[in-house]
């Protein structure tokens, strides 16, 4: 479905746009219908500017994007508006995404305006219902409210349904649950499942390696715009092959170990034999441009 074909991203930086920054390097990769794809990686690896590419936010400076074999750079007016209604993005912080002084029925209004106005108001109320009830929403508990009054989850949940009533093929789900708190990380997480159940491709953005092995079928780790390792998530989780992989694995702390300060002094002093463990806890060191792993 969606294609990435040795694409790259460069930026002009410093006095006049004299200096380049290469923030993506010739990346490629294909997603399917229902398949959710994790691009991770660190802050700065290039996985949010690849969604942006994918949305058409931002243009590629090298390589192809396309969606069933047309190059979405080509596309404009008609064409590039029936590229929106298949391909859909949901990004990490949700009370961004409304304006505060109208209420949340407001950012679905303008999907009506654009996208179906020969709706009559019965039937636009039922497509718009039967979207919110399809995230596990009460639309008499989240429509004809204000942004404020809505929590995090709903807000997210309820940009999803605006990407469903358009029958979208692709979503690119951006650090969507980053800014939620754990009860309802799983509620989005599984929502997400649900849509790939349905036949939904998803690009699922995100730099927590558990999440990605919890959700995708496939894993892209990015590290300085370059993939360093690409497969099946099984495969990558369970016989990392690149150093940088094998160093973001063990980074993930364990409920069953517990974390030291620099002199190995335990932090909390959990009881039992130390000597026992099968693995000595770690003390993960983030530095300028790598993660370090301190025994």
């Amino acid at each position: 479905m969606l294609r990435l074909e040795r694409v790259s991203k460069t930026y002009r930086v410093g006095v006049f746009g004299s200096g380049r920054l290469e923030a993506v390097r010739d990346v490629s990769f294909e997603v399917r219908h229902g398949e959710v794809l994790s691009l991770i990686g660190e802050s700065g690896s290039g996985k949010s500017t690849i969604g942006r590419m994918i949305l058409r936010l931002l243009a590629p400076s090298a390589g192809t994007i396309s969606l069933d074999g047309v190059d979405v750079a080509t596309l404009r007016r008609g064409r590039l508006k029936e590229y929106y209604r298949r391909v859909q993005g949901v990004f990490q912080d949700p009370f961004s995404a409304y304006n505060p002084i109208f209420k949340v029925d407001h950012a679905f209004g303008l999907i009506r305006s654009e996208f179906f106005p020969g709706l009559s108001r019965d039937e636009w109320d039922a497509k718009l219902a039967a979207a919110i009830e399809s995230v596990s929403l009460n639309p008499g508990d989240v429509l004809g409210r204000y942004p404020h009054q809505l929590s995090g989850g709903q807000l997210q949940r309820l940009l999803v349904a605006r990407a469903l009533l358009l029958d979208v093929d692709l979503l690119v789900a951006d650090e969507i649950i980053s800014m939620l708190d754990a009860s309802t990380r799983i509620d989005v997480l599984n929502l997400l499942a649900d849509l790939k159940e349905r036949g939904l491709g998803i690009v699922f953005i995100t730099h927590d390696l558990s999440l990605g092995n919890y959700l995708s079928d496939s894993t892209v780790i990015l590290r300085r715009g370059r993939i360093v390792e690409m497969g099946a998530t099984e495969k990558v989780f369970g016989d990392p092959r690149h150093p940088y992989t094998r160093m973001l694995l063990d980074s993930v702390p364990s409920l069953r170990e517990k974390w030291t300060d620099v002199d190995g002094a335990p932090i909390v002093d959990g009881g039992g034999d130390d000597e026992s463990d099968d693995e000595p806890p770690r003390l993960v060191e983030v530095a300028a441009d790598h993660l370090v792993a301190t025994p």
